[in-house]
């Protein structure tokens, strides 16, 4: 299969499973509807299926478009890692737990209790780092062998972005589409050019392209497990795809980012920024528009 056709076979294959999982979530939800529906911010009911059904597009995608048996099983455990460690965030979560962000999980842990979130920066970290182990070859192009040193720095910083960009994509699901419009402009050029991980960013386009009207319309949302998959996918793609000046300028703008998340509130930044306040409300429904549960 050339390159060209395996990319658009990860995108239709991708937004073809999310759906059809979508689907079946429908009329079947593990463990009831009740378990997955959330309030939004606006006070109304939104389900969590998106995330699941997002995560089987893309583990299912992604592996139809990898370039090597290698690649794939990056792929698969960094998405599988973001969405299992997420989405038991999402179903586990105590609601009277006020420690948020990474701080706050982190603190807990360093004083030996162990929160879901903090189980999630663990287990989302340990697949980061075993998907950054299978993408960094331990040769060199020319055949030679690289020095552990050496790969073992790179398997950290691709390892840390792998990590902090599903942390990044879970922080920009706070709004409808959101999440999802920013993946997506992140994606596109990845699956067009010449990088290993093209057929995964393919599948990122795909998948995001299946949820995103039932996302804007506000009846789903990413949740931590759909976001933390996501975001782990494209970590993942840029590793694959990228030379290592350009991960290394990428961890260092994504880590930048979560640590201003810490202080900065994102909603309040795009709300100022017309260009960011246009885009992000672009395909939503007015602030003020109910949603028309009858229809």
């Amino acid at each position: 299969m050339t390159s060209v056709l395996r990319r658009a076979a990860a995108a239709v294959v991708a937004g073809v499973v999310t759906s059809v999982v979508r689907g079946v979530f429908d009329g079947q939800a593990p463990g009831g509807q009740a378990q997955w529906t959330r309030t939004n911010h606006r006070g109304e009911p939104v389900s969590l299926l998106e995330g699941p059904s997002v995560a089987a597009g893309l583990l299912v995608g992604g592996l139809v478009g990898a370039s090597s048996a290698r690649a794939g099983a990056a792929l698969t455990v960094a998405t599988a890692a973001g969405s299992a460690f997420g989405l038991a965030d999402d179903l586990g979560e105590d609601a009277g737990d006020r420690r948020k962000g990474l701080r706050g999980h982190l603190g807990a842990l360093a004083h030996g209790r162990v929160t879901t979130g903090g189980l999630k920066v663990l287990g989302i970290g340990a697949g980061a780092l075993v998907a950054a182990a299978l993408a960094t070859p331990g040769h060199g192009p020319d055949g030679t062998r690289r020095s552990a040193v050496g790969w073992l720095g790179d398997v950290g910083s691709s390892g840390a972005l792998i990590a902090s960009s599903a942390n990044l994509v879970n922080l920009l699901d706070l709004r409808p589409g959101r999440a999802l419009k920013a993946v997506g402009i992140v994606a596109a050029p990845l699956a067009l050019g010449p990088g290993a991980g093209a057929g995964a960013a393919a599948a990122v386009l795909g998948a995001s392209g299946s949820a995103i009207d039932q996302d804007l319309a506000e009846a789903d949302m990413l949740g931590d497990g759909g976001a933390n998959a996501i975001g782990a996918t494209l970590g993942t793609a840029l590793v694959l795809s990228a030379p290592r000046s350009v991960r290394l300028a990428v961890l260092a703008v994504v880590v930048g980012l979560t640590v201003a998340s810490e202080k900065v509130s994102f909603t309040k930044v795009i709300e100022r920024t017309p260009v960011l306040r246009d885009l992000d409300a672009w395909g939503r429904r007015p602030a003020d528009t109910p949603v028309d549960w009858s229809a």
